[in-house]
């Protein structure tokens, strides 16, 4: 018997997957292959490939309104995709939920945390996913076993905190998103989505979350790190994406690509070249050290293009 979130009805986490595949390091667990979004004539997403590989930081970068969004609600579940494949272990797949997707091993933590803010730590831990102890219908919970469970799992990753019963809201914005990191893990998340988790930090709480990006992809997890940083993103990831107005601009592995290169990408090549020639025209504006359009010498997309 399993619980709405896919939880084994005492809070136990699934030992089996949806699939009987074992993807290798090879393999992608997530791929979508020429995937695109129509919102009626409009198309917030087209052509894009992507490949998620287990034990590998897939970093996908753009600008607002680029598509991130859209792309995380496909491989969420919460959109349909209306051209090209979403495949999981190989196989295509049609999310229609949420919970088919999380069903599948894909979880994804949201910039706004869903947490209750006056519950303890341990509790958001297990939120949906309580253990219980006793026969029914006078089960309780059983909570010295949630926060032993908690603490345990929670320094696996590294995080120690003094006192599991403070409320969570207490807790500073990276340490928030660490124990939503940690939770995704214990639960049996494959594949982990982190939907901008450093964009309200401060330069040590990010520090503090792309280590347990880190420590999440050393676990052997496909981390898919959504995020218009690509300081931050260079640190952790091993391959990049970067979306524009809905398409695919560039795809490289880390090796193919220098931060500058990516970080000119992000800013674009002919908007950065216009933006250079306007404020040139403006007194007390040095010009010099922006890049030209010409400069950007990164490998482009590709319809081939998208494997870590």
């Amino acid at each position: 018997m399993t619980t709405t979130n896919g939880s084994a009805a005492d809070g136990t986490p699934p030992k089996d997957t949806v699939t009987d595949a074992t993807p290798g390091q090879d393999t992608p667990i997530v791929e979508l292959k020429g995937t695109g979004k129509a919102y009626g004539n409009v198309r917030a997403l087209h052509g894009v490939n992507l490949a998620v590989h287990p034990g590998r930081v897939t970093c996908v970068l753009g600008d607002n309104g680029a598509g991130k969004s859209t792309l995380i609600k496909i491989i969420s579940g919460l959109h349909q995709h209306t051209e090209g494949d979403v495949l999981v272990d190989g196989k295509p797949v049609r999310f229609t939920t949420p919970r088919e997707a999380l069903d599948a091993g894909i979880a994804t933590v949201y910039q706004d945390l869903a947490v209750v803010p006056l519950m303890p730590v341990w509790r958001n831990f297990f939120l949906g996913s309580e253990f219980t102890r006793g026969p029914w219908p006078v089960r309780r919970l059983d909570i010295d076993r949630m926060r032993k469970t908690a603490d345990e799992e929670l320094r696996n990753m590294g995080i120690v905190l003094d006192d599991l019963d403070q409320p969570i809201g207490t807790l500073s914005g990276g340490q928030r998103q660490c124990v939503a990191i940690a939770r995704a893990v214990y639960f049996g998340a494959r594949v982990l989505i982190l939907d901008e988790p450093t964009a309200a930090l401060g330069v040590k709480q990010s520090g503090v979350v792309l280590k347990y990006i880190a420590a999440a992809r050393d676990r052997g997890l496909g981390v898919i790190f959504i995020t218009h940083n690509p300081h931050h993103a260079y640190m952790v990831g091993d391959h990049f994406s970067v979306l524009r107005l809905g398409t695919l601009e560039l795809s490289a592995t880390r090796d193919q690509v220098s931060l500058e290169e990516l970080t000119n990408h992000m800013a674009g090549g002919t908007e950065l070249a216009a933006l250079k020639h306007e404020l040139a025209q403006v007194r007390g504006v040095d010009v010099e050290e922006l890049p030209e359009e010409g400069d950007l010498t990164a490998p482009v997309a590709t319809s081939k293009d998208g494997a870590a």
